[in-house]
């Protein structure tokens, strides 16, 4: 075809690997070419057998994994306060709900890209990396060039969300051009990206709350799962403020390569924690904020334990002062209101979210976030990434998933993996800062995880109907457990 200067294999597995290092397809065919509209025709013309190495899954293996180690399994108990099975026994309510949520793609706007120049004694590279010092000992590795000899120079990225923390694109560009003998720029098309692995894990966790006579919340406990990881922090909120409290962690094995999403871990168990907080409240017949108030009030006078990592008084402080920016308790008839707070990444922020319905259909009308980050610098870039991150939590929690038939993926570029679109988008995102005179920490990742709770509470009152499963407009919402009245 004009202009394609060869196909070639490359292999790119490391003996030893960085912990940015992902072999997901460690063995790769590569059109080199002039330009990269010529070569992605050529690419789309190839007719490649593969050999396969390993048991492929669909997305009902590793589903049925989850469910049989959060139902069956035994985990590592992370953290016991008091005695939580009596305290079960002996609660008048017991309310228990298992959330989950799919794999995730990165899906940032640029797709992955690196320029190298590789030559026999050094290698020059050039491109949008999170993780530049650990590429570099990759491509040492590679190539068996020293250190000096490796030049990286970064550029702006489009988008990193985690997937540039990753650097085998980096790595390929490099033995692509030694194979070559040529400088080149490695571009992945959209359909390489979404497909060549590194998701957000998928997740489950299974929550039970305990209720004394006076609806006091005595017992609570938490055991998550996930591909690899479990989600849960144990010793963050609630923990510490209740009695009776144990966190069990579980992971179960696939060969669906993940890795880092934005926000780690948070992105799925801030949300789904600030749902089941609303159903343990409704159940304790008790306004949702102070409920959660009345939890962080035990936090901050008598706390339950010595490694709460988080500080209960800036925590309830961004809850009240949602609470009295959003005028909570007096929104007019035919708005649907929701609350989450949560914190990580060394900030609080808490949101209440409204819904309205338009021809039929809930959509999101407004957003308040307050957030206590400690010194804003910059405040237009801090607003930024407060709306950025808000937008993001919202559309992941509604339409986005990776599912898979015989380990390939069913989704490969933007016509199959749902993103929010703009007309979907809260019309109004209103944020406040505490001023505290505290060292800043930092807001690329805080006010993404805890939205989807705000948005499935707020959902539960436009509908009726509670939301466990992510995505929240395609999956089966069928809960299988249901209140126990003692």
């Amino acid at each position: 075809m004009p202009g394609i200067k060869d196909i070639i294999t490359v292999k790119t597995a490391l003996e030893e690997k960085q912990w940015s290092d992902t072999n997901a397809f460690p063995e790769l065919v590569a059109v080199v070419g002039e330009t990269t509209w010529q070569v992605m025709k050529a690419r789309k013309t190839l007719k490649i057998e593969w050999e396969v190495g390993t048991a492929l899954e669909n997305t009902e293996d590793y589903e049925n994994k989850m469910f049989t180690a959060i139902d069956e399994g035994k985990g590592e108990v992370a953290r016991t306060d008091g005695d939580p099975d009596k305290a079960f026994k002996n609660a008048v309510k017991v309310i228990e709900s298992t959330y989950s949520a799919p794999f995730l793609a990165h899906n940032a706007m640029e797709p992955m890209n690196f320029f190298a120049h590789v030559t026999a004694d050094k290698a020059d590279l050039v491109g949008p990396i999170q993780t530049p010092e650990f590429l570099e000992k990759s491509v040492s590795s590679l190539l068996g060039l020293p250190l000096e000899n490796i030049t990286i120079q970064m550029t702006r990225m489009g988008g990193g969300f985690g997937r540039r923390l990753y650097g085998h694109f980096g790595l390929e560009a490099a033995i692509i051009s030694k194979q070559m003998q040529a400088p080149i720029k490695l571009v992945y098309t959209r359909e390489d990206d979404m497909t060549q692995g590194t998701y957000r894990p998928a997740y489950k966790v299974k929550y039970k709350a305990g209720l004394d006579k006076n609806n006091n919340l005595i017992a609570f406990q938490a055991k998550g799962v996930g591909i690899g990881e479990s989600p849960l922090f144990p010793n963050r909120y609630p923990a510490g403020a209740v009695e009776n409290y144990s966190a069990e962690n579980l992971s179960v094995k696939s060969n669906i390569s993940t890795g880092a999403w934005r926000a780690p871990r948070s992105n799925f168990i801030a949300g789904v924690e600030n749902a089941f907080l609303d159903e343990v409240a409704e159940a304790a017949g008790k306004d949702p904020i102070e409920f959660r108030l009345e939890l962080f009030e035990r936090a901050i006078n008598d706390p339950i334990g010595k490694d709460n990592d988080y500080d209960a008084a800036r925590y309830a402080g961004v809850l009240k002062l949602v609470k009295e920016k959003s005028n909570w308790g007096t929104e007019k008839p035919g708005v649907y209101r929701g609350v989450s707070a949560y914190y990580c990444h060394n900030s609080y922020v808490a949101q209440v979210l409204d819904i309205v319905k338009e021809n039929g259909e809930s959509k999101v009308k407004k957003v308040w976030c307050a957030v206590d980050c400690g010194i804003v610098v910059n405040l237009e870039g801090a607003l930024n990434e407060i709306e950025g991150g808000i937008i993001d939590g919202i559309g992941h929690a509604m339409y986005s998933q990776m599912t898979f038939s015989n380990g390939k993926p069913n989704q490969s570029n933007y016509g199959d993996y749902r993103l929010i679109r703009h007309s979907e988008a809260p019309p109004e995102v209103e944020a406040f800062f505490v001023d505290n005179g505290i060292a800043p920490t930092g807001l690329g990742e805080p006010s993404l995880p805890p939205v989807s709770g705000a948005l499935a509470n707020a959902m539960y009152k436009a509908t009726g109907e509670r939301w466990y499963n992510q995505p929240f407009a395609y999956a089966d919402q069928q809960r299988p457990e249901k209140i126990e009245r003692m």
